[in-house]
Parts: C-alpha cells; sequence; structure tokens
C-alpha cells in the first residue's frame, strides 16, 4: 500500500547507508475482545471504511480479523474464538490494545536478517503467504512489552489486505473524518528502562534519536515524564519513547504502566489536512477530547506568531497550536478511548513543522491530571 508521508528531512538526518529502509507504517494490529463491535465504532466515530475480513467463513477458525482503512491508515482489529490463546490472554492482561505495529518494506526475508543478527529476538519466522491476488511476505520481531513489529512485503500482492482474507465492505454507510496517514507511534515504558529501548531501536533497526525531553520538559506541579523520538532514515516511520520521571504524584505513564499491566502503545498520532473539520467533525460524533483552559490562548498568537487557520475556530475547538524553526503544528488529544486509561488518540495537522508540540506538554499534562484526579489515581 502507497504510504503518504510528511515531508521528507533535510540531507543532514537523512541515513544513506540505511540497512533496513522503511517505506512506511504498513497497518496497526489491536487484540481485541469483540472485533466486530470495534469495527463498528471506528467506522461510525472515526470514518474508517472495513476492506477487508478473516475469520471461520474465510477458513480461520481460531479468530476473527476486521480490516479497516482510511486514507493511507490501516488497521486491523483482532479477536478471538478461543478462550486459551494468545490473543485471549493479550486481552485479559492488557485491555483492548495494540499487538503489532507492521513496517512495510521491500525484502521482508532481508528485514528478519538483518535485524536478527543486530540482537532482534524472533517473535514469528518468514511466512510466505499466497492467494489468486499475488504474495505477501512476512516475519516479526518482539520490542516493548509484548508489542511486536511485523515486516511486511507486498510488492507482489494485488488483494485487499494479504491472503488468508476476503475483501469486505463497509455494511453501513461511512463518512471519512479527514484522517491521513499515522504521523507517529507513541511507547510507554517502565522506570529506567527508556535508554535501553531507544538503544535497541539505533542498534537493532537503525533508528536515530531526533528529539529528547528531560522531566524540565514534560512537567507539573505534580508528575513528570521522559521522552526521547527515534526514527528511521527517512523519518517515514516515527516512535517516540516514554517512561516515567519522578514527581510528586503518579504521572500518566505510571497509570498507564499500571492498568496495561507493562509496557505498551500509549497514543497513535493521525494525521490530517484540516485540524478544524476533522475535529469539529468527531467531537459531533461523540469523540472526546482533553479540555485545556480557555487561558491557554491568551497569549497563544503572541508565542506561535500569525497562523492561517480561524483563531476563534481553533479557540472554540480548544486545538492547541506550537511553532518550530521550520513552521508550526496544530494538534489535539481524545480522552483515553477504552475504559481503561491506556490508549488515547492524537489528532495533528503539520504546517511545516517538525517537532512534537513542546510548548504545549505543561497544558497537556494539567488537562491529563484532570483527568487521572477524577479517576482517584493521580
Amino acid at each position: 500500500m502507497d504510504t503518504l508521508q510528511p515531508t521528507a528531512p533535510n540531507s543532514a538526518t537523512a541515513n544513506t547507508e540505511d540497512f533496513l529502509p522503511l517505506l512506511g507504517t504498513d497497518y496497526v494490529e489491536f487484540y481485541v475482545g469483540n472485533a466486530k463491535q470495534a469495527a463498528y465504532y471506528y467506522q461510525s466515530a472515526w470514518g474508517y471504511e472495513v476492506i477487508a475480513y478473516a475469520g471461520p467463513e474465510t477458513g480461520v477458525k481460531d479468530r476473527a480479523s476486521y480490516v479497516l482503512q482510511q486514507g493511507k491508515i490501516r488497521m486491523v482489529l483482532t479477536a478471538s474464538l478461543e478462550p486459551d490463546s494468545i490473543i485471549s490472554e493479550h486481552v485479559k492482561k492488557h485491555g483492548d490494545g495494540v499487538k503489532v505495529l507492521a513496517l512495510w518494506v521491500d525484502d521482508a526475508e532481508k528485514a528478519l536478517a538483518e535485524t536478527l543478527k543486530r540482537g532482534a529476538k524472533q517473535y514469528a519466522p518468514l511466512e510466505v503467504k499466497t492467494d489468486a491476488d499475488g504474495e505477501v511476505r512476512t516475519a516479526s520481531i518482539h520490542t516493548y512489552g509484548d508489542t511486536v513489529h511485523t515486516f511486511v512485503e507486498r510488492k507482489n500482492y494485488n488483494g485487499a489486505f494479504m491472503p488468508g482474507y476476503t475483501k469486505m465492505v463497509s455494511k453501513t454507510p461511512v463518512k471519512s473524518v479527514g484522517l491521513k496517514y499515522i504521523d507517529h507511534c507513541v511507547g510507554n515504558v517502565g522506570w529506567g528502562e527508556m535508554n535501553t529501548w531507544v538503544k535497541f531501536y539505533e542498534d537493532v533497526l537503525g533508528f536515530k534519536v531526533i528529539i529528547s525531553f528531560d522531566d524540565q520538559d514534560i512537567s507539573t506541579e505534580y508528575s513528570a515524564l521522559m521522552s526521547k523520538v527515534v526514527a528511521n532514515g527517512n523519518e517515514f516511520v516515527k516512535f517516540p519513547i516514554n517512561e516515567p520521571a519522578e514527581g510528586k504524584k503518579k504521572s500518566q505513564i505510571e497509570e498507564y504502566l499500571d492498568f496495561y499491566h507493562g509496557p505498551g502503545v500509549q497514543h497513535i498520532a493521525v494525521a490530517t489536512d484540516n485540524i478544524l473539520e476533522t475535529v469539529a467533525d468527531l467531537r459531533s460524533r461523540g469523540i472526546e477530547f482533553l479540555q485545556v483552559p480557555d487561558t491557554y490562548y491568551d497569549d497563544l498568537l503572541a508565542r506561535v506568531g500569525n497562523i492561517e487557520e480561524d483563531f476563534e475556530e481553533v479557540r472554540r475547538l480548544n486545538i492547541l497550536i506550537d511553532r518550530d524553526d521550520q513552521g508550526y503544528l496544530l494538534q489535539l488529544f481524545t480522552k483515553p478511548v477504552e475504559d481503561r486509561p491506556t490508549l488515547f488518540y492524537e489528532i495533528i495537522q503539520r504546517r511545516g513543522a517538525r517537532a512534537f508540540g513542546k510548548g504545549n506538554f505543561k497544558a497537556l499534562f494539567e488537562a491529563i491530571e484532570r483527568e487521572q484526579e477524577r479517576r482517584g489515581t493521580l
């Protein structure tokens, strides 16, 4: 699948000797308790179209999987049909959550070999899947917690998703909310583990650290975290890695680790070309967002400069803005989309900026802490 990506980095940041060239994010797979109902939620609330299905009707006896797509974003929702399976155990431990961050490659066999010799732990060997539409090759390695990376080679495939799945269309009318591609996926890891996993991405996958935040950058009176952003050579794939930092009270990262029972994907940032329309549409469909105080906007334009968007509409929709030396960005974060306070989404529109909204961290943390206080976990 062709993957729309942000503006290519300058030559100073590009990796010219990339042993693991990545074409983008192929898909994100969630293990869930009820895939059919989850698929309905993502269709009706988020505007994703169902494009493929695997289950008993297609010869798959132990699970049901729905593949959804919007723009260049593709997600797989998988539920177990057995009480004692890897999927069931994952859902029991973590709740609904991300199992697979799949990476689109030209050569899955080489990707597996290159990462294994650099210290990766194999999760699944090379598998060649074929049907009338061609062939897909996959192989998987472990990353933090129970999350895995699957290398997907699909240059010889023309089907809806991959062999084992049948083409499917949504049974109800679906209207897109304007989501285009995955901008980045954020992982939460335990105390003192951030640098370990950053080194893993550097050594095993050839990523580079493109930005770092310490507990002075991301903190409030009560809590803090530390984060480093790693990216592949062309920066098509970006993974911020967070760990808790000492504070007076429990941070959002600690809360996540407690409820998820270990490291995992905290949030997925999805890009839009018109955040005002996207957020207004999502709000009308019942998606809840974190709320920052109206005082956030009092000196905002003095801090970020002129913007192309209608400022009063930005303020009404409670959208956040930040600027770096290459432009500005607009962003907004949902509340957790599961009953456990774990996974959430970020809606982001980049107007040249390559950063991650450092100027908004304090306001966001305070908004998250207000939600933590309501849950009694601050």
